[in-house]
C-alpha cells in the first residue's frame, strides 16, 4: 500500500480519536490550506481536478511546523475540466425533467497532480472545511454523498480507499488504470473513462498492424504506469511484439533519471516509443530528447497526453509531429465555449482561479498585490490588466473545445449521478430495493443507497452514446486514434485517422485510414521498428540463445526445403519428385538422370558399341569371303560363325542400357545380355572342347572324337544357351526387371533405372555365365600346348583372362558408382568382355587371312 494512502487513513483515525474526547461534539485537530470553488445545493457534489501541475518542493526541518504545500505550473486544461463540471451542473438544474425538484451544487478542490493533495482535497470536501463548526454532531453522513475525480489513476486510488470506509462512490473521468476495476480493492470507484486494460489492448493490435515488433515503453512511476506496463506484458505474451526497454520516469521527473532515460532510447536500435505517462512527465521528456537532439523516434500516446497541446512547442514539433495514439471519445457540447469565455474576473471575484487565468492568457496581473506569485513561481508581468481582456478574442487551450474528450468524460460524469439520484428520488414506496421494498431517503442522500443507483444507472445522452457502468465499474469502450500533424501555422492538428471500438466483432475492432496518416519527420511510408530485418524468402527464423524472439538470425532452408514467404518459422520439404531452386523459395520437378543418347557418356557407349557391332560383321565377312581357305575350315567354321553373331549382340545389347528406362527396355537389357554371353560362352566352350578332344582322339584305340561331331557340338551349344534361357524366363515371369526412381544417392535429381526385380534371378544370370567361363578357362588351360598351328586354346585362354579380369573389376567399380555412371560402367564392361574375346580368338586368324596370306595353306598348317 503506498505512503500516502497510509497517511489518510492514519488521518481518519486520528479524527475519529478526536471526535471520541465528546460525544456531542468534534472539532478539526487542523485546517487544510486549499483552493477550490463551492456552491450550495439540495445535493452537492464533490469534485477533484489537478489546476495545477506540481507542488513546491519544500525542505522541512521538522523543528517548526511544516509549511503548507504551494501548486505551480498552472494548468489551463484542468480549469477547463473544473468549468465542465459547473457548466454541465447547471445545465442538469435548468433541465425541468431531470430532478425537477432538486438544485445540484458543488465543492471542486485542486488536487495539484499529487496524491497528497488529492487527500486533502478529499477530507476539505467531507469534513465541509470552514463551514464545519466545532460544535458540529460528527455522527450522521458526509455532506457530499460523491465526488468526481481525480484525473489521475495514483491520486483515485489513494481518495477511493478512503472513500469506501464510507460507501461513498468515486466517478473518476481520467483514471484510466486496469487496477481500478478491481472490485475487491475499490468497491465504489467508477469511471468514465476506459480501462487501461482495452487501451493496452487498442495499443498492441496498432503495433501489430504496422508490424512494429521492437518496441520501447516509457511509464511514470505510478500505478498508472506499472499496471499498464504489467498489461501490456501479459497481452504481449502470445504476440510477435517484443519490448527492447522498459523505463520508468519518477515522480516529478528528476533530471539525472531523465538523462538516463534518454540514454537508454539514444543507444536502443527501437524506432517506435509508447510513452504511457501524463503530460507534464512527457514533457519533460520531450524537453530532455530535444536537448539530445533525439528526433528521429516514432512516438505512440497514451491516452493521458494524446490530445494536450500544452506540450507541443516549437522546440518539440520536430519530435511531436506523427505522433499517434489512442484518445477517448470526443464531442461537440453545445453552448460550452460560450461559458468558458464568459469566465471574467468582474463576475467571478471569489474565483481563486481567474486571476491565474488572466496572467496566464493575458500576461497581466489584475490587482497590485504579490498574491500571484506566491501561488504560481511563474510571473509573467508586472503589468495591471485593464478589465477589458476577453477571452472570446483568444485562442488558447481553455478556449479549445475542439477536442473535447476529458471534458466529456466530466461531461458524462456528472450526467450518471444526475440520472443516479433522479432513480433514486423516483422511487415508490413498496416497489424499492432495499430492505422491505423500501425507498433511499430523498432529502439526505445516503451514499450506500446512491451506490446501489449508481451501479444501474443507463441512459442515452445528447450525443446518441449509452452511458453506463459494468460489474467492474468500467463503461463501455471505444476509442478514436489521433496523430499529431502540424498546420501551415505551426500550431498542432489531432486529426482523427481511425478509431477502436470494443462492441465490433473480434477481427473489425480496429479501423484506420493509413493515407491521412502524417508520420515524424513529416514522412509519408510507415517507421520500421524491428530488431532485425524480415527474413526473405528461402530462409527461416532462428532465434539467438538469451535474447527475445523477435532477434533472430535468418537462416537460408536446407537442400530440398523452401520457405515461400517471408519470416517463416520452419522451411517445407518438398514432396518426393520436387527439389528447391537455387533461391530456396519455388519446389521444381527434379531432374531425372539416366545414361541419355544426348549426353556424351551415352554417344561415346553408342559409337563404341556400333562399332564393336561393325567390326564383328566385318570379322565374319572376312570369314566369309575366305571360307574355303584352310585357316578358317581348320577353325569349325559353324562354331565360328555362331560366336560371331553372339558377339554382335554382346555388342548390341548394350544400346539397350542406353535412354530412358522403360518396361520393355528393363526386360531387354539383362535378358539379351544374358543369353548373348551365354550363347558366346557356350560357342567358345564348345570349341575348346573340339579341339582338347581332337588331340586327344590321336591316341591308339581313342575313338572319343565320334563323340564329338558337329551335332554334339550344336547340341553343346543349345543346351547351355538354354540353361540361361530358362532363368530368364523365370526372372521375366516371376520378379522382371522395372523402372524405377532412385533418389537415395542424390536427393536433387531422380535417377532413372531398372530395378532388378529378383536380386536371384539376376544372381543366377551372372553366375552362370561365369561358371561357363571358368569351364572354359579350364579347358582351354589343359590344352594351351598342343603343338599345332590348329588350337587356339591359348587365345580362348587369354580371352577368358581378360573376361575375367573385366569382370572382376566390374563388381567393386558398379557397387561403388551411383546414378547413371552405375549403367555407364555396367555397359562399359560388356563392350570391353565383347572386344576382349572379339580381339583374342579372332585377331590372329584374321592377321594371317588378310597380313599373312602365304600362311594361309594346308602344308604350312600341317608342317609340324
Amino acid at each position: 500500500m503506498h505512503f500516502n494512502t497510509i497517511l489518510g487513513i492514519w488521518l481518519l483515525i486520528f479524527f475519529e480519536e478526536v471526535s471520541s474526547e465528546g460525544e456531542s461534539s468534534c472539532r478539526l485537530q487542523d485546517k487544510f490550506i486549499t483552493r477550490g470553488l463551492m456552491k450550495d445545493g439540495d445535493v452537492v457534489l464533490g469534485g477533484l481536478f489537478i489546476v495545477h501541475f506540481r507542488t513546491t518542493l519544500l525542505n522541512n526541518s521538522l523543528q517548526t511546523k511544516p509549511e503548507e504545500v504551494r501548486c505551480r505550473e498552472f494548468n489551463l486544461r484542468g480549469l477547463r475540466w473544473v468549468q465542465t463540471m459547473i457548466f454541465t451542473i447547471d445545465e442538469i438544474n435548468r433541465d425541468p425533467d431531470l430532478l425537477p425538484n432538486t438544485t445540484l451544487g458543488y465543492k471542486i478542490v485542486d488536487s495539484c497532480d499529487v496524491s497528497s493533495e488529492a487527500l486533502k482535497g478529499a477530507f476539505e470536501i467531507l469534513n465541509g472545511g470552514e463551514r464545519a463548526s466545532s460544535h458540529a454532531i460528527c455522527s450522521g453522513f458526509p455532506s457530499v454523498p460523491i465526488i468526481i475525480g481525480d484525473a489521475g489513476s495514483s491520486r483515485s486510488a489513494a481518495v477511493s480507499r478512503i472513500l469506501e470506509l464510507f460507501d461513498i462512490p468515486l466517478i473518476s473521468y481520467f483514471a484510466s488504470c486496469a487496477c481500478l476495476s478491481d472490485r475487491t480493492n475499490y468497491p465504489t470507484f467508477f469511471r468514465t473513462v476506459p480501462s487501461d486494460a482495452v487501451q493496452i489492448k487498442a495499443l498492441l493490435r496498432l503495433v501489430n498492424y504496422f508490424k512494429w515488433n521492437w518496441i520501447g515503453v516509457v511509464a511514470v512511476d505510478s500505478d498508472y504506469g506499472r499496471f499498464a506496463i504489467q498489461s501490456l506484458a501479459e497481452e504481449i505474451w502470445n504476440s510477435n511484439v517484443c519490448i527492447a526497454y522498459t523505463e520508468f520516469i519518477s515522480s516529478g521527473g528528476a533530471s539525472d533519471r531523465m538523462s538516463k532515460i534518454v540514454d537508454t532510447i539514444k543507444q536502443s536500435s527501437a524506432k517506435v516509443i509508447i510513452l504511457v505517462c501524463g503530460e507534464s512527465d512527457t514533457f519533460a521528456l520531450i524537453k530532455e530528447l530535444r536537448k539530445r537532439n533525439i528526433t528521429n523516434l516514432q512516438l505512440v500516446a497514451s491516452e493521458a497526453w494524446v490530445t494536450s497541446s500544452l506540450i507541443w512547442t516549437k522546440e518539440s514539433q520536430d519530435i511531436l509531429t506523427g505522433t499517434i495514439g489512442f484518445g477517448i471519445r470526443k464531442a461537440e457540447i453545445p453552448g460550452l465555449r460560450e461559458f468558458l469565455v464568459n469566465f471574467h474576473p468582474s463576475t467571478s471575484p471569489d474565483n481563486p482561479f481567474v486571476e491565474e487565468l488572466w496572467e496566464e492568457v493575458f500576461g497581466c496581473k489584475i490587482r497590485p498585490s504579490d498574491r500571484t506569485s506566491e501561488q504560481n513561481e511563474s510571473q509573467f508581468s508586472t503589468k495591471l490588466c485593464t478589465g477589458t481582456e476577453d477571452l472570446n478574442l483568444t485562442q488558447n487551450v481553455y478556449t479549445d473545445v475542439s477536442q473535447l474528450r476529458v471534458s466529456y468524460n466530466v461531461y458524462k460524469a456528472v450526467y450518471a449521478v444526475a440520472y443516479a439520484l433522479h432513480n433514486l428520488q423516483s422511487c415508490i414506496n413498496g416497489k424499492g430495493p432495499f430492505i422491505n421494498n423500501s425507498c433511499g431517503q430523498r432529502s439526505n442522500i445516503i451514499p450506500w443507497q446512491l451506490l446501489h443507483y449508481l451501479k444501474e444507472v443507463k441512459f442515452m445522452n445528447k450525443f446518441g452514446e449509452e452511458v453506463s457502468f459494468d460489474s467492474n465499474g468500467d463503461p463501455i469502450a471505444s476509442y478514436d486514434l489521433i496523430n499529431w500533424q502540424r498546420s501551415a501555422d505551426g500550431s498542432v492538428k489531432f486529426v482523427k485517422v481511425g478509431f477502436y471500438d470494443t462492441a465490433l466483432p473480434e477481427g473489425e475492432k480496429l479501423v484506420l485510414d493509413e493515407r491521412i496518416i502524417v508520420w515524424h519527420e513529416h514522412q509519408n511510408l510507415v517507421p520500421v521498428s524491428v530488431c532485425n530485418d524480415n527474413c526473405p524468402t528461402g530462409t527461416r527464423k532462428a532465434t539467438r540463445r538469451g535474447e527475445p524472439i523477435c532477434c533472430f538470425d535468418c537462416l537460408p532452408c536446407a537442400d530440398g526445403e523452401i520457405s515461400n514467404k517471408t519470416d517463416s518459422i520452419e522451411c517445407m520439404k518438398c514432396s518426393l519428385d520436387y527439389w528447391s531452386n537455387d533461391n530456396r523459395n519455388e519446389c521444381i520437378p527434379k531432374e531425372n538422370e539416366y545414361v541419355s543418347f544426348q549426353d556424351g557418356i551415352g554417344i561415346a557407349l553408342t559409337v563404341t558399341s556400333l562399332l564393336g557391332a561393325c567390326i564383328t560383321v566385318a570379322v565374319a565377312a572376312v570369314f566369309l569371303h575366305f571360307i574355303n581357305t584352310p585357316i578358317v575350315k581348320a577353325n569349325n567354321l559353324e562354331l565360328s560363325f555362331l560366336l560371331l553373331m553372339s558377339l554382335i549382340l554382346c555388342f548390341l545389347c548394350s544400346i539397350a542400357f542406353i535412354g530412358q528406362p522403360s518396361p520393355w527396355s528393363c526386360m531387354v537389357r539383362h535378358t539379351v545380355f544374358g543369353i548373348s554371353f551365354a550363347l558366346c560362352i557356350s560357342c567358345i566352350l564348345s570349341k575348346t572342347l573340339v579341339v582338347l578332344m581332337a588331340f586327344k582322339s590321336t591316341l591308339p584305340g581313342n575313338d572319343v572324337m565320334k563323340w564329338f561331331g558337329p551335332k554334339q557340338q550344336r547340341s553343346i551349344v543349345f543346351l547351355s544357351t538354354l540353361i540361361q534361357l530358362i532363368i530368364c524366363v523365370l526372372w521375366l515371369v516371376i520378379s522382371p526387371p522395372v523402372p524405377a526412381k532412385n533418389t537415395r544417392y542424390q536427393s536433387a535429381k531422380v535417377i532413372l533405372e531398372c530395378s532388378l526385380g529378383s536380386s536371384i534371378a539376376f544372381c543366377c544370370v551372372f553366375g552362370y555365365i561365369g561358371l561357363l567361363a571358368c569351364f572354359c578357362l579350364m579347358l582351354a588351360f589343359l590344352a594351351r600346348a598342343l603343338p599345332d598351328k590348329f588350337n587356339e586354346a591359348k587365345f580362348i585362354t587369354f580371352s577368358m583372362l581378360t573376361f575375367f579380369a573385366v569382370w572382376l573389376t566390374f563388381i567393386p567399380a558398379y557397387v561403388s558408382t551411383h546414378g547413371k555412371y552405375t549403367v555407364a560402367v555396367e555397359v562399359f564392361a560388356i563392350l570391353t568382355s565383347s572386344f576382349g574375346l572379339l580381339i583374342c580368338i579372332f585377331t590372329p586368324k584374321c592377321y594371317i587371312i588378310l597380313l599373312k596370306p602365304e600362311e594361309n595353306t594346308r602344308k604350312h598348317l600341317t608342317a609340324k
